[in-house]
């Protein structure tokens, strides 16, 4: 089997040693280099790879990546395509080769999205971006996705392959915004791309076009993800709650719940809004009902906060504050076991043990 790794760049040098030694289990790299003026197609050149040059004006991700994947041989049986800052955990070739069948179009694998400052597994979803080098193109501006020629491509997820991504904090998202306008123009009603700027909205606190934005989403008849859907109730409960709407953004709070039930996220804005309302009750039901939801979920909907200590940590207060002491210990030491250096949740586990303690 040939499998060819193929990647666009620019400006990435610091990255190039490490990428090309993950990648290295692949038969062959080709990078497209979209303007470099720091030596990286140079520097990635010694290291092996193929590398093309070509600046892309104006500016879209899915030309690159198509660009990109023309240096691709035809006679390749397998397209692995990642960017400069992501590394695979080694051995993913072997498991990619078992995995790989006739009539199967692309591969599904975990991918750590990010990482939190203690060096835990932050964002985890997983993601396709191996898949078979004929009768399949990457579309849209920002957030490109392959579409595949003859309908729905038949996929397959691969246990135990697992792609690392380390971002480049010195490089702007600027770029995504207008982006992200032009891919809604070009195909308004693309409801994931509607949904993504709503979002990009949200984090450029331009709340009212934020609303807008994903209450458009949620109007698409094409909008039937559970999931997604419930992403954009709760943006918006966050952008009413930024607009001093309290009322409204606990009814997209509810709704979100409504929405989703089998998530955890939505349960813990409710847990949170209920936490804020000091409702110790509510805190504790709604958390109960997020920590009963054991299995996560494979989409990038899946937040870390979620299956962290913060569930717990909440959980902890809620039996505190209804006087159930031994709970709140319990509930305590495993937020505790999941942050170990968190010093808030370290003092109210010596509060919580104080409290139990022989008079």
């Amino acid at each position: 089997m040939k499998i060819v790794v193929y990647a666009i760049c620019k400006n990435e040098r610091p990255f190039a040693d490490r990428w090309m030694a993950s990648m290295s289990e692949a038969d062959e790299v080709c990078v497209l280099d979209t303007g470099s003026t720091d030596g990286t197609p140079q520097r990635l050149e010694e290291l092996g790879a193929k590398v093309s040059v070509q600046v892309i004006t104006p500016w879209r991700f899915d030309v690159a990546r198509n660009q990109s994947l023309e240096l691709v041989p035809e006679d390749a049986d397998l397209c692995v395509c990642t960017d400069l800052d992501e590394v695979f955990q080694p051995g993913w070739r072997e498991k990619v080769e078992a995995a790989w069948a006739p009539g199967v179009d692309r591969l599904l694998y975990r991918y750590v999205w990010n990482f939190l400052p203690d060096g835990r597994e932050g964002m985890v979803f997983w993601y396709d971006k191996i898949h078979r080098r004929k009768g399949c193109r990457w579309v849209n501006p920002v957030h490109e996705v392959l579409q595949f020629d003859g309908g729905a491509p038949q996929a397959r997820y691969v246990e135990g392959v697992c792609l690392e991504h380390h971002a480049d904090r010195s490089k702007s998202r600027g770029q995504y915004l207008p982006l992200l306008e032009l891919a809604v123009e070009e195909d308004p009603n693309n409801d994931r791309n509607v949904h993504y700027l709503g979002r990009e909205y949200f984090f450029y606190r331009r709340w009212e076009e934020s609303i807008a934005m994903l209450k458009r989403h949620l109007a698409l008849p094409t909008a039937t993800w559970a999931d997604e859907r419930c992403a954009s109730m709760r943006l918006l409960a966050k952008d009413y709650f930024a607009l001093e709407m309290a009322g409204e953004a606990e009814r997209w709070i509810f709704r979100a719940v409504g929405e989703a039930p089998h998530l955890r996220e939505p349960w813990l804005d409710l847990a949170d809004l209920a936490y804020h309302q000091k409702d110790w009750h509510g805190v504790l039901w709604a958390t109960g009902r997020a920590l009963a939801i054991t299995q996560r979920p494979r989409t990038y909907i899946s937040e870390a906060a979620s299956w962290g200590e913060h569930p717990w940590d909440l959980a902890s207060l809620g039996y505190f504050y209804t006087g159930q002491y031994e709970k709140a210990l319990e509930a305590a030491r495993k937020a505790r076991d999941l942050a170990p250096d968190n010093p808030r949740i370290q003092k109210n586990l010596q509060l919580i043990e104080g409290k139990l303690a022989p008079a």
